[in-house]
C-alpha cells in the first residue's frame, strides 16, 4: 500500500530525490564510493555545495548584499546565532511570539541585548497570529516565524513595518516566493521542507554583519561561514546533497510561484472538508491557516484512536495532532500530492457516513 507522509518532521521528500540519493549512498557521480565516504574538499561534492547554493539563490532571487550558507547545529542555534552577529549590547529587537520556536528564540536572545516581546497569542495556545500591535522603528530587527508547525498558523505576508526582518522559516521555506531583501537573515532546519535533519539554511546580509561590540567566536561568526563557503568545518555531505537535489526538484516543478499554488490548492481541499465535515473542526483562526501545517479536531475526541487507526488504514500516516494541540495534524509540505490530501480526505467523509 502506498503510504502518504503527513509528519510534520522529518519530513515528506520527492520520490524522485529519494531515488537519486539512494544511488548516490551506494556509488557517487560513479567514483565507486558511496557519497557518505567522499571528502567534502573532494571536486564532487564542491560542486554539490555550489549547487546548492545556487539552487537556493535562484529560487528566492537571493540579492548580492545576501550570501546563502548551508550549517550545522538546526534552526535551534540560529535563535542565538543571529543575535549573537546582529544585535549590539545597546540594541534593542523586537519578537513576535506565535508559539514554541518563537519562545525558544526570544530567551536566546536576551544575552545579547534588549528584547521587546511586541506582541503574543499564548493567551489562545497560539491559534491565532497577533495584529494591531506597534512596531518601534528603530529596532535593530523584528524576529518572527513565518509558519507555526506545532500550532497551524502562517503569515500570509510578512508583518508591515520598515524594520528589517529576521525570519524561521524553517517550516515553509521554498513553498512561495520570498523578498529577501527585506531580510537582514532568513533560517530554515532542513527537516522539514527542504531535505533530512543535519543542515540548516542560513541567508545572511553580509553588509549587516561585523558591527556588534563583542567577540564572536570563529565557529558562531557568519562571516567565517562566509569565507569557507560553508566549509570551515566538515559540512553535513549527506544532508546537504538531498536538500540539494530537492531544490533542483522544486525548480523543475516551476519553482516557488508553481508550488505556492499548488500548496494553495491542496490546503483549500483539506480545509473545505474540515470546515463541511460535521464531525471534525479546525483549531486555528481562519485568517491564520497554514498551508504547510493543517491542525483540526474531531468533535468527539473519543474517537480520535480510531480515526487515526483508519487515516493508517488508507496509507496516511503521521496525523496525530502534537500534543500541545492535540487531534490531528496533517502536514503538507511542497512534495505532498493532491492524491494524498485526497485521500485523508476520504477517510474524514468515510467517518461522517458512519458517524455523522
Amino acid at each position: 500500500m502506498k503510504k502518504h507522509n503527513f509528519f510534520a518532521g522529518p519530513a515528506i521528500l520527492p520520490q524522485a530525490v529519494l531515488m537519486k540519493a539512494a544511488e548516490a549512498v551506494n556509488d557517487f557521480e560513479g567514483m565507486g564510493l558511496s557519497l557518505l565516504e567522499i571528502s567534502h574538499r573532494s571536486p564532487q561534492f564542491v560542486d554539490v555545495l555550489d549547487r546548492a547554493v545556487a539552487s537556493a539563490k535562484k529560487l528566492l532571487n537571493v540579492p548580492d548584499t545576501h550570501e546563502v550558507l548551508f550549517l550545522t547545529g538546526g534552526a535551534s542555534s540560529q535563535f542565538f546565532m543571529s543575535a549573537m552577529n546582529y544585535l549590539g549590547s545597546t540594541q534593542t529587537a523586537g519578537y513576535i511570539n506565535t508559539g514554541s520556536w518563537s519562545t525558544k528564540a526570544i530567551k536566546e536572545a536576551k544575552a545579547y541585548g534588549t528584547v521587546i516581546e511586541l506582541a503574543s497569542s499564548k493567551d489562545k495556545n497560539f491559534n491565532y497570529l497577533p495584529k494591531g500591535f506597534d512596531i518601534p522603528s528603530d529596532l535593530r530587527y523584528l524576529h518572527y516565524t513565518s509558519n507555526n508547525t506545532i500550532y497551524g498558523t502562517q503569515y500570509a505576508s510578512p508583518p508591515v513595518s520598515d524594520v528589517p526582518y529576521i525570519c524561521d522559516m524553517s517550516s515553509d521555506i521554498f513553498s512561495r516566493p520570498v523578498d529577501v531583501s527585506k531580510y537582514m537573515m532568513i533560517y530554515a532546519g532542513a527537516q522539514k521542507n527542504m531535505g533530512p535533519a543535519g543542515t540548516t539554511l542560513v541567508i545572511v546580509n553580509k553588509e549587516e554583519l561585523g558591527k556588534v561590540d563583542r567577540q564572536i567566536p570563529t565557529m558562531l561568526d557568519y562571516n567565517t561561514h562566509i569565507a569557507k563557503n560553508s566549509s570551515f568545518n566538515t559540512p553535513p555531505v549527506f544532508p546537504i546533497y538531498v536538500s540539494m537535489l530537492t531544490m533542483e526538484w522544486v525548480l523543475e516543478q516551476g519553482g516557488v510561484e508553481a508550488m505556492a499554488k499548488k500548496n494553495e490548492a491542496k490546503a483549500a481541499l483539506l480545509y473545505n472538508e474540515i470546515d463541511r465535515n460535521p464531525l471534525f473542526e479546525g483549531t486555528v483562526a481562519v485568517e491564520d491557516r497554514s498551508l504547510m501545517n493543517i491542525c483540526f479536531l474531531l468533535k468527539d475526541n473519543a474517537r480520535e484512536a480510531e480515526f487515526i487507526e483508519l487515516a493508517g488504514q488508507a496509507g496516511c500516516v503521521g496525523i496525530k495532532g502534537h500534543r500541545s494541540v492535540g487531534g490531528f495534524r496533517a502536514s503538507t509540505y511542497n512534495a505532498m500530492s493532491e492524491e494524498g490530501i485526497q485521500t485523508l480526505v476520504n477517510v474524514m467523509k468515510n467517518f461522517e457516513e458512519k458517524y455523522g
